[in-house]
């Protein structure tokens, strides 16, 4: 549960904002939008190579 302290006379904008930015950093909602559908393991893993692929040759073009 995320608690936000609110000081006696602060703007409730403030801590609206305070609140959102706490719960943005949770990722909460990036995890309930990736539990919303199913990826199969196969295609994780596939993405996940492709994406190691990709980064190694972004490193060895940058030693080059």
């Amino acid at each position: 549960m995320i608690i936000i302290p609110v000081k006696e006379g602060e703007n409730i904008d403030r801590a609206l904002k305070k609140f959102k930015r706490k719960f943005e950093k949770t990722g909460a909602m990036r995890e309930l939008r990736r539990r919303q559908r199913f990826t199969k393991p196969s295609v994780v893993n596939r993405e996940q190579r492709l994406k190691a692929i990709y980064v190694q040759k972004l490193r060895q073009a940058e030693e080059s």
